[in-house]
């Protein structure tokens, strides 16, 4: 590839409940006039900020530019729905499996020790705590399927759990609504817009941030060279940190699936509705079957987060009608998993977008000649994006770092069909998915 225009950015709706409950914060300014660079990094969210930050720290006399299309904290890292897991999806036995699991936990954990350095570095204030998680399951076929595969899985692991059955949750969780439950403790629990932000603001004085900055276009042919609205840039390397848009890039054609999700933010609970929901404060809920059914937290502000319904979103576009369809929804699972909250109304509304891989692998390493990249965290970028960000910069440096091994053994994303047979069969899989698992929402 040589030149390539960009012309397809992100649109991200207002609604987001993570940053709208945070102060106001005023953006970096965007790139005017013409620029030189050792490196530019585009893309800053979580692999994005990690690959700047590294690049400096392993690099700390060169000069790199940092260029996000909209504003930190509005972008997809911002939009999640804030747990840093520890722990692999995967449910398999295996020995192969269990490897493969021992190498996404190193990956996942180093990513956990990142943030962790810079929040006590900086004193970032993102509820950043460790209360675990609960890994639920709704239906009887949930708990056989998939949360009793996921506890042999631990124990192949030798991974503390506990094995938490229908009677204990409501005075753990608040509710009736579930089966059963794996409760883990290494999950960290947290406000990713505040995270994200604060990343941003603590950056190393040889790290320029440049925001509502999109890339028009890109030009390999002989360094890097790339245009904005109102300036350009020259670099040595780049560092592609922006998920399904890489496919605009010229980057992972016909390998990457864009999906949206959607969240609601309660309001704050009262002192007597927190009295009546009973459960312990700060827990985060992840379903056994993430397309069927609910993500929740309780956070230590006590709102409730609910995230359902994700799907395919080709366009990674969604108008406000929609979104009001999905708060009524919202508050309509509320109320079934918390009927003693009927008051409680859905604050925020918002759509986020992720990046899957047909086969769950990371697009990540050297791509071209002076081109890296981390992009499709496949659903959890806090740890996945910020660990692979983070080795596509010791990569490019020529650092020599074990777990580029380790990110590498995930493969890359296979090859999709071609259009219209991709959609229909998308379409056609989730629709299947979704059926087998209904008895989980």
């Amino acid at each position: 590839m040589s030149v390539r225009q960009i012309t397809h950015f992100p649109v991200d709706d207002n609604g987001n409940g993570w940053s709208r409950i945070l102060p106001p914060r005023t953006p970096g300014p965007a790139l005017s006039g013409s620029h030189k660079a050792d490196w530019v990094v585009v893309g800053a969210g979580y692999a994005g900020l990690a690959a700047a930050r590294r690049l400096a720290e392993n690099r700390p006399d060169d000069s790199i530019l940092l260029l996000d299309a909209g504003e930190v904290g509005e972008n997809a890292s911002g939009r999640n729905s804030g747990f840093a897991i520890d722990l692999p999806h995967v449910v398999s036995s295996n020995m192969d499996e269990l490897d493969g699991s021992h190498r996404y936990m190193a990956l996942a954990r180093a990513a956990i020790d990142y943030h962790q350095v810079q929040i006590d570095r900086y004193g970032i204030d993102c509820d950043w705590s460790q209360p675990g998680k609960y890994q639920t399951a709704s239906s009887d076929e949930g708990v056989r399927d998939l949360l009793e595969p996921f506890a042999r899985e631990l124990d192949g692991l030798n991974e503390p759990y506990t094995w938490i059955e229908r009677a204990q949750l409501p005075e753990l969780l608040g509710t009736t609504h579930f089966k059963a439950a794996v409760y883990t403790p290494g999950c960290r629990l947290l406000n990713p817009a505040a995270l994200v932000r604060g990343l941003a603001d603590n950056l190393p004085e040889n790290v320029t941030l440049c925001e509502n900055t999109p890339v028009t276009s890109l030009d390999t042919g002989s360094g890097v060279y790339l245009t904005t609205p109102a300036g350009d840039v020259s670099a040595g390397k780049l560092i592609l940190g922006v998920n399904a848009f890489a496919e605009k890039f010229g980057y992972y054609r016909r390998r990457l699936l864009p999906f949206a999700a959607n969240a609601s933010l309660s309001r704050r609970l009262t002192e007597t509705e927190r009295a009546a929901l009973g459960c312990e404060p700060n827990w985060g809920v992840t379903p056994a079957n993430a397309f069927a059914s609910i993500t929740m937290r309780y956070t230590s502000d006590h709102r409730i987060l609910i995230r359902n319904n994700i799907y395919y979103n080709p366009d990674m576009r969604e108008t406000t009608s929609f979104l009001a369809k999905i708060a009524r929804r919202h508050k309509r699972l509320f109320d079934e998993r918390f009927p003693m909250l009927p008051a409680v109304e859905m604050e925020h509304t918002w759509t986020g977008y992720v990046c899957l891989s047909q086969n769950g692998a990371p697009g990540f390493g050297r791509l071209a000649d002076k081109v890296y990249t981390s992009v499709c965290q496949n659903a959890i970028g806090v740890t996945k994006g910020t660990a692979g960000g983070m080795l596509a910069a010791d990569m490019a440096c020529g650092v020599d770092n074990e777990l580029i091994g380790f990110m590498q053994s995930m493969g890359e994303p296979n090859r999709l069909p071609m259009q219209p047979f991709l959609d229909i069969g998308v379409r056609a899989r989730l629709a299947w998915e979704l059926w087998k698992a209904r008895k989980e929402v």
